[in-house]
């Protein structure tokens, strides 16, 4: 058992997000949940400390956090990345990312394939965008960007799963996917463990 760390995650009541925040409770670490809106009839856990803030104005409960991570929409993030570095210097920055950049075995991108559905590219382009501007960032931010399969959809928490960098990872039959519980547990295992420090790295069965 890890010694518990205290976690911030931004946008904590979205699919990923909420996800993140019960594994990281499940695993004894102390949570601040940070969202514009929480549920008013949510039961108060131990370990999850819910606030509710604005991230734009950047007024965020940083002070002791170990880790932030952030399961913000890129497009959210890009326009505040600058500012979210700052506030959050010192402290390992984890992104909830996209699978567009991933390198299908052609050599190109998921993005730039004929059947990638035009209503998932702008936020698509700006997790692309996101990669490439956190990966120009000054050596001394420790950031690290996650990378789901293709399909990334709530389902089962099985702690089975295969990692990978910068290719997409696929089933025998093709398809490529991973429920939001394994991704978090995942995300969890490299805030407890680092092993992906300045780097992308994607998770899949």
């Amino acid at each position: 058992m890890n010694a518990p760390l205290k976690i911030v995650v931004l946008g904590a009541t979205g699919m990923a997000g909420s996800r993140i925040a019960d594994e990281a409770v499940a695993r004894g670490h102390a949570v601040t949940a940070v969202a514009r809106h929480h549920d008013a009839q949510a039961p108060a856990r131990h370990g999850l400390n819910r606030v509710t803030a604005d991230v734009a104005a950047l007024d965020l409960p940083f002070d002791g956090a170990d880790a932030v991570v952030s399961a913000l929409p890129a497009r959210a993030v890009l326009p505040l990345l600058p500012a979210l570095v700052a506030r959050a210097a010192g402290r390992r920055l984890l992104f909830v990312g996209g699978a567009g950049s991933l390198r299908l075995p052609n050599g190109e991108r998921v993005i730039d394939q004929p059947g990638f559905r035009e209503e998932w590219k702008p936020e698509a382009s700006a997790h692309v965008d996101l990669l490439d501007a956190l990966r120009a960032l000054p050596d001394d931010v420790d950031w690290t960007f996650l990378s789901p399969s293709a399909l990334f959809l709530p389902g089962e928490r099985t702690g089975t799963f295969r990692l990978g960098a910068d290719d997409l990872l696929a089933e025998a039959d093709g398809t490529s996917r991973i429920s939001a519980e394994d991704y978090a547990v995942a995300l969890l295992d490299e805030i407890e463990s680092p092993a992906h420090r300045r780097q992308r790295f994607t998770v899949g069965y």
